[in-house]
């Protein structure tokens, strides 16, 4: 690499303390109003514990008659479907006229410490999918499941194939050992390190903590790529210092990522166990609420969303769902980009939204 002349080193700190100073002057001048997320109305139509169930305010006169239910993961908020109003997932699906309702997982407490699959899949999402339909008036939803939600909803649908209409996963894992053997990117970071685990392991981490502290869920994905990271916060982030819109992204992100709720423990035990290391979803063999989950009885129409570059869940686990639902009509979607990238990058969103409403409206 050729080193810089003097004067063009001059210049580039010259540069550089002039980003700085306005960015300096740009970060005072925001205000905390204008770093809120997740601002598209809604209302709360049913709660439980720390369990809450939204539906967005439609923007259409007669929006569709069967609404799409989100369910999003536990380790992160589900704000995310809702970052900002021009990076909006929930925004495009109101403007295409769906009716859009929402869990929100809330932040469980020590109560919830021995909350497992069958607290939450039979328990609090059965009672959201029964509290949407007798509010609209139907049989039967349009689920769709993000990441861990996205677990949660193929169980539902196996386990209650008469209460969902359509199913939409996206970036979910289904066959968490599809990926072995490969090289990263291939290969996802988390897969890797819990396939290195013992039971024994999982079970003293999960007899230590309890329910595991939100901010360790956080620690663990700074770690599957620390280099990125730093630069995050030091490079990429002085150069957008200057300009007030990309600042106010950033922070807005930021701020999702911080709010990271703990994980209760029995289930973070379930799915280590049972999922990560066992892979029992993907061989057949997943029980809990004294029944087994037979993806063949997930009859519904399907639609699996997989990202392109995701290290999360990566491609071939999620595409590990093809020939193992008992449906006749499965689709897939690749979007570009990661995990998060797939409801706030700019490629994916102009595929993503418009993708779904389409698939549901010819399905409805």
């Amino acid at each position: 690499m050729t080193p810089l002349a003097p004067q063009a080193l001059a210049r580039e700190l010259a540069d550089l303390r002039a980003r700085i100073a306005q960015g300096a002057k740009v970060v005072a001048a925001i205000r905390e109003s204008e770093i809120e997320i997740s601002l598209t109305p809604k209302d709360e139509v049913w709660r439980s514990d720390p369990v809450a169930l939204y539906r967005y305010r439609p923007v259409v006169e007669r929006p569709l008659a069967v609404p799409v239910l989100i369910c999003y993961a536990l380790i992160g908020r589900y704000q995310m479907v809702d970052l900002e109003r021009e990076r909006s997932f929930v925004g495009k699906l109101l403007a295409a006229g769906l009716d859009v309702y929402v869990i929100d997982w809330g932040k469980p407490k020590r109560a919830q410490r021995w909350h497992g699959f069958d607290d939450y899949v039979n328990g609090y999402l059965e009672d959201c999918i029964a509290a949407v339909r007798g509010r609209a008036g139907v049989p039967a939803v349009n689920l769709l499941g993000i990441c861990q939600g996205g677990v949660f909803s193929l169980c539902y649908a196996a386990l209650h194939p008469d209460k969902v209409k359509n199913l939409i996963l996206t970036v979910t894992p289904v066959d968490f050992h599809a990926d072995s053997g490969r090289r990263v990117p291939g290969s996802g970071y988390m897969n890797l390190w819990t396939r290195a685990a013992r039971e024994a392991d999982v079970d003293l981490m999960v007899e230590a903590w309890g329910n595991y502290p939100g901010p360790l869920v956080g620690f663990a994905f700074l770690m599957m790529n620390p280099v990125y990271n730093i630069a995050k916060y030091s490079t990429d982030l002085v150069r957008i210092a200057d300009d007030p819109e990309k600042l106010k992204g950033f922070l807005r992100m930021e701020r999702w990522i911080a709010d990271r709720p703990d994980h209760p423990g029995e289930l973070l035990r379930e799915w280590l166990r049972d999922l990560y290391i066992h892979n029992r979803l993907a061989k057949g063999d997943f029980e809990f609420g004294g029944r087994r989950v037979d993806l063949g009885r997930v009859t519904m129409p399907v639609l699996n969303v997989y990202a392109a570059e995701d290290v999360i869940v990566p491609p071939p686990c999620s595409r590990g769902l093809a020939g193992r639902c008992g449906t006749g009509d499965y689709s897939e979607i690749e979007v570009p980009g990661g995990h998060i990238g797939t409801f706030v990058g700019n490629k994916a969103q102009r595929i993503l939204a418009p993708a779904i409403v389409d698939w549901i409206r010819r399905r409805t």
